[in-house]
């Protein structure tokens, strides 16, 4: 979903014209909502994760995940048909499929005279969404202990999609305050003119970053699928915790009321 510069700029620049119909509106005010949404449960489950288990933590969490993924999914076949649009026809504009061109032409309303700007806010929503899901992932994995290699691949994706969503806030910053061009490292801070040179380089800055990004998705859900059950035995009553309050909370320290699980013959917990 990357661009060169706006409709004014000449050649490297993608018209994302027509009237904005109301399936673009909602669809801008829904995909928005969604982004929204998975943040909001974000802080809710880093929140609650600091005190004793329940029951619809995992639950949540894996609903984080699962939106992620999908959004992400969305966003990495974008810059897949970017970059095959590029292969079939370098010096042309840029260009974006029809459905992310409706998104962008919703967002857009909140500046008409920023052509631009749609399309930055629509690619700072799906950057958000990816990052969400990542999240969702460190999440998970709060409450098990010892090492898990998908905390440590969740964490490495979380850096890496923390710094690409700051560039799409400096993107959209730079557009919504009046720039001439989007300025940021995929743009080589508006130094770069309008043109094939500009299409390219962000063009292809974009998909590498999310190729990146997404490679190292896979690989924390493929590892979280390999200890899922190290992961869910934080949530259950006797492993993690209960509603009551005792079990193990984040980091596996031993929850305030909890009983060990040594030591205790014949009691519920030594079973």
């Amino acid at each position: 979903m990357d661009h060169g510069p706006s409709v004014h700029a000449g050649h490297g620049s993608h018209e994302m014209g027509g009237a904005v119909s109301l399936l673009d509106t909602w669809g801008a005010v829904v995909f928005i909502g969604w982004a929204v949404a998975m943040w909001a449960a974000v802080v809710v489950l880093a929140y609650a994760n600091r005190g004793p288990v329940r029951s619809w933590l995992h639950k949540t969490a894996v609903a984080v995940i699962g939106l992620g993924v999908v959004g992400q999914i969305g966003h990495f076949q974008e810059h897949v048909a970017q970059a095959g649009y590029w292969v079939a026809n370098p010096y042309a504009p840029s260009w974006m499929t029809p459905w992310a061109n409706s998104l962008a032409r919703g967002m857009g309303q909140v500046d008409p005279t920023k052509p631009e700007l749609g399309m930055e806010i629509l690619h700072l929503t799906g950057n958000f969404i990816f990052l969400a899901g990542l999240v969702g992932i460190v999440q998970i994995t709060r409450r098990a202990t010892g090492h898990l290699k998908t905390r440590t691949w969740a964490k490495m994706g979380v850096w890496m999609q923390g710094i690409h969503g700051i560039e799409h806030i400096v993107l959209t910053a730079s557009v919504a305050l009046g720039a001439s061009r989007a300025i940021g490292l995929s743009t080589w801070f508006g130094a770069i003119d309008p043109g094939p040179a500009l299409v390219t380089y962000r063009v292809w800055w974009h998909f590498v970053a999310n190729l990146v990004g997404t490679a190292i998705l896979a690989i924390a859900l493929y590892h979280l699928w390999k200890e899922k059950r190290t992961v869910k035995a934080g949530y259950e009553e006797g492993q993690g915790g209960n509603d009551t309050g005792i079990g193990r909370p984040v980091g596996g320290r031993a929850a305030s009321g909890a009983v060990p699980a040594l030591g205790l013959k014949g009691s519920r917990v030594a079973r």
